[in-house]
């Protein structure tokens, strides 16, 4: 495999601070790298369909739910890994643009829940269809063996960031 700029960069670093253990380079500055090309691909993708990243993720965890398609904004907040007045700003703006509702349930006045509309449903539906298939066009030069190696590399190395 032909070397690449994080190869670069770690030959510098062990050129200039050959004390410091720099294996954790060659890992955490690659997958820095492929967040950035990979989330500007996903804003580009989105914009396609007129959604940003922030509601797009709502009206997924939304959809992933089942049908009602409803959730808690505590659920939401687990869900889409943001604060609670993240998740408001978010429901805030999908029900300004007609793709959630709110209501409160029937077991609490305090009790709120957001549910997909029709809009939405459709909106999520149409986008999580165009960006799976765009995401998968990514990934498409890994073979299928590589594709599953590394993403059980990747699980591990998150179940390890996270516990």
């Amino acid at each position: 495999m032909e070397p690449d700029a994080v190869d670069e960069i770690t030959r510098q670093w062990a050129r200039e601070r050959p004390d410091m253990p720099l294996d954790s380079i060659g890992v955490v500055a690659r997958i820095l790298r492929i967040a950035k090309l990979l989330m500007d691909e996903r804003r580009r993708t989105l914009s396609t369909l007129d959604i940003d990243n922030a509601t797009f993720d709502l009206l997924a965890a939304l959809r992933r739910a089942g049908h009602p398609y409803r959730l808690s904004p505590t659920e939401l907040t687990e869900w889409c890994l943001v604060s609670g007045g993240a998740i408001t700003q978010r429901v805030t703006r999908a029900e300004n643009a007609g793709l959630v509702r709110t209501a409160r349930t029937d077991s609490g006045k305090r009790t709120l829940t957001v549910e997909l509309t029709e809009q939405g449903h459709q909106a999520i539906e149409n986008g999580v269809e165009t960006l799976i298939g765009r995401e998968h066009e990514l990934v498409s030069h890994l073979s299928e063996e590589d594709r599953d190696q590394l993403a059980n590399l990747l699980r591990a190395l998150l179940g390890g960031l996270t516990r």
